[in-house]
């Protein structure tokens, strides 16, 4: 992607995702620091920028958690210079502490701050609408529908943060993230903006005597917010003035919308009205669809956002047009939109009778093989998951966010609580304080617990909790695409720095039960484990070994297994204990087999196979 990035030819037509546009506009926009934690569907934008970071004299890095990240990119915004911050939805929340009184300060360099969300919960564990947040905060939102849009609207949030002197959401979802499309480049900087601070503690201290007329500033920045808003190049009305039906569809909903009138060709005229700015919504352009028509259907992801928006404008325009929308479930509410789930509502909007072609619009879950989401062959988590539940099968298991979390699938079994980043320590004390009786051990990933664990294990220490913590690592951020963090010791541009311990972070927290272990040695392991569950006290058991994806990726080559069919009775202990997309059980020969492709060596198989079927091949 750097080469993208790098290309300096105005004009030129390159094929880029969503979030290589945004990564471009960035760069074409002097952004001069970036400030990200990794999560599906933005974690892209950093990596490209980062593979430029040096070339652009721009600061690039992956910060510890959300919150850090935005405040990292506020600074930067404080010193006059440019600066983005880029998050999936729920890394806003934890944000959100600083975004609801930045908004109070404002900001000096044009900030902006890229939420991702994720629609069917691709890769997350709730379907939440950030439009809500910049309603909230009382800030501009932009809403692209396609690569092009993204990289342009990022340029114009910059200009736009700076024109308002706040901070500006660019509101993506993972369609718009990773569809790829045509972007036509533009110019990119040639010189950088010096940094300077200037001390106004009347604007930037956020005590009570200065927060009062702050919001009532921020109050008055709406009108302006809502002119910019009314006359932006992103909102596209298309209106003749005899149409009886109309449809307002914003971001990447525009696209389905465009799809079902080509296919359906309606014989009556339609209103059209495209929404590229999320907040403050067009009221005047909304008016004017519903001063002219009968009937209007409106398209969005998720939330009945603009709905219940335009629903309140009914009384000052005509309270007489009728709206289809979420509420009226004529376009779903829940999951992901396509041209398929708005073709209903499309075709009840014209009263057709159109009936899809089921051969041809089948789902690419109809189509495909199932692909459960489960760990991959030789994942150091499906020996340390065989541990706990040796050395604890009457255990509750709360865990978190991360690939450790596909352990709630069979046959491991060894997730029963998943709530955010950092919550199942947090979850594990709260059942142990109340007595439920249960040894509780709690499985935490190394980037988790350094982004959100830390906190909830010195309270588990303060507390006196009994708590067992497993911190599952694997040397790298896994599920969202190997990206480095603290203890990895190596930064997002790819530099060298401290790398710091977990066992030194666990132990001068106060723990003092600390054990490293090694997953694929599952009766040390098993050991452990037992010994921390049974310590009076809190407990970490570290079980540490490099991420399988990654390990064959630096070129680490391990020797791969096989079953003696000889001595295999198909009693399917391994499979069942472990899980392993290598096991391949032959139900025709009633043997296990192994398939060497896939296999990793791990050699977890072998030993927990009772008959020692299983050995390395020589």
């Amino acid at each position: 992607m750097s080469s993208k990035i790098a290309l300096d030819s105005p004009g030129t037509r390159v094929l880029l995702s969503g979030n290589e546009a945004i990564a471009r506009g960035a760069v074409e926009s002097g952004v001069q620091v970036v400030a990200s934690y990794p999560g599906t569907p933005t974690a892209e934008i950093l990596e490209n920028i980062a593979s430029v970071a040096k070339q652009f004299g721009i600061h690039a890095e992956w910060s510890v958690n959300e919150k850090v990240a935005f405040e990292v990119a506020a600074g930067a915004s404080y010193c006059g210079v440019r600066s983005i911050t880029s998050m999936k939805h729920v890394g806003v929340n934890v944000a959100s502490d600083t975004l609801m009184t930045l908004n109070y300060t404002g900001v000096k360099g044009g900030f902006v701050l890229v939420s991702g969300d994720d629609p069917y919960c691709h890769s997350s564990q709730n379907e939440q609408d950030n439009r809500f947040y910049a309603r909230f905060a009382k800030i501009f939102c932009l809403e692209p529908s396609s690569p092009q849009e993204a990289k342009d609207m990022i340029i114009e949030a910059f200009e736009i943060s700076e024109k308002l002197a706040l901070p500006v959401m660019l509101r993506t979802v993972t369609r718009t993230s990773h569809a790829k499309s045509d972007v036509i480049l533009g110019e990119l900087p040639k010189e950088k903006r010096k940094a300077e601070f200037v001390k106004d503690p009347k604007n930037f201290v956020c005590m009570p005597i200065n927060s009062r007329p702050m919001h009532k500033r921020l109050n008055q920045k709406l009108i302006e917010m809502q002119k910019l808003s009314e006359n932006s190049k992103f909102n596209h009305v298309k209106l003749d003035g005899d149409e009886k039906v109309g449809i307002i569809a914003s971001g990447v909903s525009w696209n389905y919308v465009l799809d079902a009138l080509e296919i359906l060709k309606p014989k009556e005229k339609v209103a059209l009205l495209k929404i590229g700015i999320a907040h403050p919504l067009p009221d005047l352009l909304i008016k004017k669809i519903l001063n002219s028509v009968e009937l209007v259907l409106i398209v969005e992801e998720l939330e009945p956002f603009v709905e219940e928006h335009v629903k309140g404008l009914l009384s000052e325009t005509n309270p007489k047009v009728k709206i289809l929308g979420k509420y009226s479930n004529d376009i779903p509410r829940e999951g992901e939109l396509s041209f398929k789930k708005i073709l209903p509502g499309v075709t009840g909007l014209f009263r057709i009778d159109f009936k899809i072609n089921e051969n041809l619009t089948r789902q690419a879950g109809e189509i495909l093989p199932p692909r459960p989401a489960i760990l991959c062959p030789g994942c150091p988590h499906m020996g340390t998951f065989y541990a706990i539940k040796e050395a604890a099968p009457n255990g509750i298991y709360p865990s978190d966010i991360g690939c450790y979390g596909l352990g709630f699938n069979p046959p491991l079994k060894t997730v029963d609580t998943m709530l955010c980043m950092g919550s199942g320590e947090g979850i594990g004390q709260g059942i142990y304080q109340v007595g439920e009786g249960h040894p509780v051990i709690v499985t935490i990933g190394d980037s988790t617990f350094l982004h959100a664990g830390m906190p909830a294990l010195l309270n588990s220490v303060y507390n006196k909790a009994k708590l067992t913590v497993v911190i599952m690592d694997n040397r790298i951020t896994a599920m969202t695409g190997h990206q480095p963090h603290p203890a990895v010791g190596i930064t997002a541009t790819g530099e060298k720095t401290k790398s710091v311990k977990l066992e030194e972070i666990a132990r001068a927290l106060g723990v003092d039960f600390v054990e490293v272990t090694d997953p694929f040695n599952i009766k040390s392991t098993t050991e452990i484990i037992k010994k921390a569950v049974e310590y009076p006290g809190t407990s970490v058991v570290i079980s540490r070994r490099m991420c399988s994806l990654l390990a064959r990726r630096l070129g680490v080559k391990m020797k791969p297994y096989r079953v003696d069919p000889e001595i295999c009775t198909f009693c399917l202990t391994c499979i069942n204990g472990l899980g392993c997309p290598a096991l391949a059980p032959n139900a025709e020969a009633s043997k296990m087999e192994i398939d060497l492709s896939l296999c990793w060596g791990c050699s977890c198989c072998a030993q927990v196979c009772p008959y020692n079927a299983i050995s390395e091949v020589s």
